[in-house]
């Protein structure tokens, strides 16, 4: 009997010990899915990356990209942005060249894929990309190489197939007759997208559930936080209310498409795109503004911002790749300096699915295409850039970014100023145009040019720099 006791003792106590080491696992998953990467420190030196798995291989799957993700951290990406990986409408599906893929025979319209922006369920997974397992592998391996992943979130409207339009038709924009409508105009006129139904922010109910649907990526998928499609178009008092229930689960990113600097304000966006920036860029490339553009542009932008409000920099992107042009198209010979001018201003550079391969033709939108993937020139100044943005302090440019001091070349197609940071110094000095340029040193000291490796004595020295040539210096 006693035998018995003592092994029914032993039995219990093994019990009891499992179902403890049980607790602590359990405990230990919640704090990992717990933890972010995101912080402050990290937006100093963060490069963000935007990821169109459709494109990005031929395979347009999350595990074809996902095998790349080691490859991004070389590049010092810390973020990655998901275009969206939500499934999309087969109604209102939009096609190549304004129409819709219903106006194709059977067989044609298999080949338009709709745009990934005419969101069908908010809450599952396009099975285009994968499966959910794929996407949680994509979200684990960014993790486990110090990156976060953010989701493209498209508040401001649905697919025609989403559930809403039948279950809840009252969250969305009603015409005079009572039908659900396209996104309009201020003035009542379409704004051009047919292919989805406009959400009305009126209904509390809306607002509730897309909170929810949000939530759910963070709580039960781990991801870091939000680019949120066409952020300006959705009432502000919305983010108001959403993002710090948001934040209250996770230290979170979030990107806004958009310009409107209360965005930023009240902890609501981290980041707004620097669109005036990358317009200016356009222009002066194209011959049609001097450098002052971009003075003016900059001292625009430091009037209207505060101090630790951060500008997404970038010389493409989804729209601008399929709608505006390759980099080539827009900036010629004057890529990589303006590549490398977003780089150096503060704030933080984005680089788009290809850019790094030197991709040279406008990506479709509707339909299967796909990236090079041969790493040359471009794969190259990226890396240099990306090591000089991880690595020196005066390239800080999130919420404590380090100064930009404008320096005076007395020639209207020189751009030069000064990074600084701590002691430690960086001037970008760059031709900004078709001609040779001459100007005398605006600086003087001992510095490194950064590109070549060389160190150089500066002292009223004279400098020629060729069509479009730019140097970086450091201290």
């Amino acid at each position: 009997m006693k035998k018995l006791s003592l092994l029914l003792c032993c039995v219990l106590l093994a019990f009891a010990c499992k179902k403890e080491q049980q607790k602590k696992e359990i405990s230990q998953i919640e704090n990992t899915q717990n933890t972010s990467l995101v912080s402050n420190e990290m937006l100093e030196t963060a490069v963000i990356y935007e990821a169109n798995i459709r494109q990005y291989s031929p395979e347009g799957t999350f595990d074809a990209f996902t095998k790349d993700i080691p490859q991004l951290k070389e590049l010092g990406v810390k973020i990655i942005w998901l275009m969206p990986v939500f499934p999309i409408s087969e109604t209102k599906r939009k096609a190549t060249g304004e129409k819709f893929a219903s106006d194709f025979s059977e067989e044609e319209r298999k080949k338009y894929l709709g745009s990934y922006y005419a969101v069908s369920d908010f809450k599952k997974i396009n099975p285009e990309f994968g499966t959910i397992e794929d996407f949680r592998a994509l979200v684990k391996t960014a993790h486990d190489n110090g990156i976060s992943v953010i989701l493209d979130w498209v508040p401001n409207h649905t697919g025609w197939d989403h559930t809403w339009i039948t279950t809840h038709p009252e969250f969305y924009t009603k015409n005079a007759d009572g039908e659900i409508t396209d996104p309009l105009n201020e003035d009542g006129t379409p704004v051009g997208w047919a292919d989805v139904a406009d959400l009305n922010y009126d209904n509390k109910e809306l607002r509730k559930e897309m909170v929810s649907d949000m939530l759910h990526w963070i709580e039960n998928e781990n991801i870091d936080g939000f680019r949120c499609d066409v952020a300006g178009s959705v009432p502000t008092d919305f983010w108001v209310e959403a993002v710090p229930q948001l934040r209250a689960k996770k230290d979170i990113f979030m990107l806004a498409e958009a310009w409107e600097p209360e965005l930023l304000k009240d902890d609501l966006f981290d980041m707004a795109y620097g669109w005036d920036r990358h317009h200016a860029m356009n222009h002066i490339a194209k011959g049609e503004h001097k450098v002052a553009h971009w003075d003016e542009t900059y001292s625009k932008d430091t009037a209207r911002y505060e101090n630790d409000d951060i500008l997404m920099t970038f010389v493409t992107n989804h729209d601008e790749n399929s709608w505006n042009g390759t980099i080539q198209e827009r900036m010629g010979n004057g890529a990589s300096a303006f590549t490398a001018l977003s780089y150096t201003v503060p704030g933080m550079p984005l680089i788009y699915s290809g850019q790094e391969y030197g991709l040279n033709h406008r990506l479709k939108f509707f339909e299967k295409d796909s990236i090079p993937k041969t790493k040359g020139k471009e794969w190259a100044l990226l890396k240099k850039l990306g090591d000089l943005k991880q690595n020196n302090l005066a390239l800080h440019g999130g919420k404590n970014a380090a100064s930009y001091e404008r320096l005076d070349t007395a020639n209207e197609n020189v751009l030069a100023f000064k990074r600084s940071k701590q002691g430690k110094e960086l001037i970008y000095i760059a031709n900004l145009s078709e001609t040779e340029q001459i100007f005398t040193s605006i600086i003087s000291g001992s510095y490194l040019n950064y590109l070549s490796g060389d160190k150089e004595t500066i002292e009223n020295k004279e400098f020629k720099l060729k069509p479009w040539e730019f140097r970086i210096f450091v201290n």
